[in-house]
C-alpha cells in the first residue's frame, strides 16, 4: 500500500526538500495551502504537478479535520508556522495563533479523526534561548528569547503532552538553523549569499547586518528532512536534537561567503542597529548523538560546502541560470 502524509508548511524551503524526499520514496504527497493566502509555489513548482494541494489552515480547527477525514494520511509533519524571528516580536499574537495554537488544533484533530496517524513536530533550538549549557542536547533546559522561541516552546509540550495523554506517535525533531539555496530572503544566511551574489555580479555594493558574533550550528535543509522521516519510522515517538555539532558566527558565514565570491567582507558589510533583535541568543551549538545513535543520521554538508552552495546558486539566479529556486 501506498504511504500517504501531509505536509503543513509544503511552500517553504523545509517543506519542498521533505516533499521530494517523501515522493522519492515513493510517497502520495498532500500539502496543506491556506486558501485565503496568495501561495508562493516557487520552491515546488519542480514537483507541483506530483503533489495534491489541500486547503486547509492552523487557525482553523475544523479545515485539518476535514482534511484528515477525507484524505486519511498515516503521516503528517507540521512544518507550517510564523518562523521568522524578528517578525514575532511585531507579531507576537499571530505568531502565538499559528506557531504554538496551530500545533494544538492540528493534534486534537489527529486525536479525533485516527489516533493511529504518526505526528511530525518541527521544533526550533531557539527554545533553547538564553542557553544554560552547551552543547544544548534534548535535556537541556529552555529559555526562550523571542515570541517566537516561546511559541515554538509550546508547540513541543503540546506534542508531548498528546503523546502522553492519549498515546499518540507523536515526535518533535529540534532542529538547530539548517539553510539552503530555497532559505527566505529575510534570514541572514539568504541575506548574506544573496548580497554576495548582487555585490559579486556588480548590482549592490554593500549588505547591511546586525549582530555579527551571533553563533549558529548551521547545517544543511536538505540533510535534514530525512531526520524527520526516520524519527516517524521509530517504533516508538521520542525527541531528538538535529544538528551538526559545529558552531559558526556571522562574521564567520560572511568570510566564507564573500571569499568564495573572491571578495573580502569587510569591503562591503555595514552593521546596522536596525537589524539587532530586542534580546540576542548568543550562542547555539546542538549534541546530535542521540539521533546518531537511535536513527543512524548524520549530516552530509558541511559548513563551507554549504555557504558556497548558496553563493553559487544566488549569482547563478540573478544570472537567470537558475529556475524554480528562491
Amino acid at each position: 500500500m501506498t504511504k500517504k502524509a501531509l505536509i503543513t508548511g509544503i511552500t517553504g524551503q523545509d517543506g519542498s526538500y521533505l516533499a521530494e524526499f517523501l515522493l522519492d520514496k515513493g510517497y502520495e504527497v498532500l500539502g496543506m495551502v491556506r486558501r485565503s493566502s496568495t501561495v508562493n509555489f516557487e520552491r515546488i513548482a519542480h514537483i507541483q504537478d506530483r503533489i495534491t494541494f489541500v486547503p486547509g489552515d492552523l487557525l482553523d480547527e475544523v479545515s485539518m479535520i476535514q482534511i484528515l477525514r477525507q484524505h486519511r494520511p498515516q503521516e503528517v509533519f507540521n512544518l507550517a508556522a510564523q518562523s521568522f524571528v524578528q517578525t514575532s516580536f511585531g507579531q507576537p499574537v499571530l505568531t502565538g495563533e499559528t506557531t504554538a495554537l496551530g500545533v494544538t488544533r492540528l493534534l486534537d484533530a489527529i486525536r479525533l479523526v485516527d489516533p493511529e496517524i504518526r505526528f511530525y513536530q518541527a521544533s526550533s533550538s531557539e527554545m533553547f534561548g538564553k542557553v544554560r549549557e552547551v552543547p544544548q542536547s534534548e535535556d537541556t533546559p529552555f529559555h526562550p528569547r523571542s515570541p517566537y522561541g516561546v511559541a515554538k516552546v509550546y508547540g513541543h509540550w503540546i506534542t508531548l503532552n498528546y503523546r502522553e495523554s492519549y498515546q499518540l506517535h507523536a515526535t518533535s525533531g529540534i532542529l538547530f538553523n539548517h539553510e539552503s539555496p530555497r532559505r527566505g530572503l529575510e534570514f541572514v544566511t539568504r541575506k548574506i549569499s544573496h548580497g554576495v551574489a548582487q555585490i559579486a555580479t556588480g548590482r549592490a555594493s554593500e549588505i547591511r547586518l546586525g549582530n555579527l558574533d551571533a553563533k549558529r550550528d548551521w547545517g544543511f535543509a536538505g540533510d535534514y528532512v530525512e531526520a524527520m522521516w526516520l524519527m516517524l519510522q521509530q517504533e516508538e515517538p521520542d525527541d531528538f536534537v538535529i544538528c551538526t555539532g559545529e558552531t559558526h558566527s556571522v562574521r564567520e558565514f560572511c568570510e566564507v561567503a564573500f571569499s568564495h565570491a573572491g571578495l573580502n567582507w569587510e569591503d562591503h558589510v555595514v552593521i546596522d542597529p536596525a537589524f539587532m533583535r530586542p534580546a540576542e541568543v548568543d550562542l547555539l551549538v546542538g549534541d546530535a548523538t542521540k539521533a546518531a545513535d537511535k536513527l543512524g543520521w548524520k549530516p552530509a554538508t558541511s559548513f563551507h560546502d554549504l555557504v558556497s552552495m548558496m553563493v553559487d546558486a544566488d549569482i547563478a539566479l540573478l544570472e537567470g541560470k537558475l529556475r524554480g529556486i528562491s
